[in-house]
């Protein structure tokens, strides 16, 4: 029981819900959820802290990155049948299709991604950082 009523609870903040779909839509790092969602990689993380900790997301890390995506092995049965529901109620969103568009055009940026106060004022003026191949 106690499985369950924290996993709706998590999945009971507006925040979190949107975070949620970007993953079911993509494996993301925080800062493309930054990016995406227009918040500060502090929020970023602890939304996504949240979902890994109940068992929604798995992660994995590429370099600098850690890289979060659904995880397959928890999310079966009653959790993956609340997912598909999610992810349904929320396609005509208004609010989560400005948050895929931005998903679509954000990008790994590494450590100049946690500048304090990212979100909107800053969104323009970050740049990604160079690959040193």
């Amino acid at each position: 029981m106690k499985e369950i009523t924290g996993l709706l609870k998590v999945l009971s903040d507006e925040s979190r819900l949107r975070a949620l779909n970007l993953i079911l839509e993509r494996e993301c790092c925080v800062c493309e959820v930054m990016q995406a969602m227009e918040v500060s990689q502090s929020k970023a993380s602890r939304m996504l802290r949240m979902l890994y900790d109940v068992g929604l997301l798995k992660l994995r890390r590429e370099g600098r990155w850690v890289l979060y995506s659904i995880d397959n092995n928890q999310v079966q049965g009653h959790v993956a049948s609340i997912l598909a529901g999610i992810s349904h109620f929320l396609k005509d969103n208004p609010v989560i299709s400005g948050d895929l568009k931005r998903l679509a055009r954000a990008e790994r940026l590494g450590p100049t991604c946690v500048v304090k106060g990212y979100g909107k004022r800053l969104a323009g003026r970050i740049r990604p950082l160079q690959s040193t191949n």
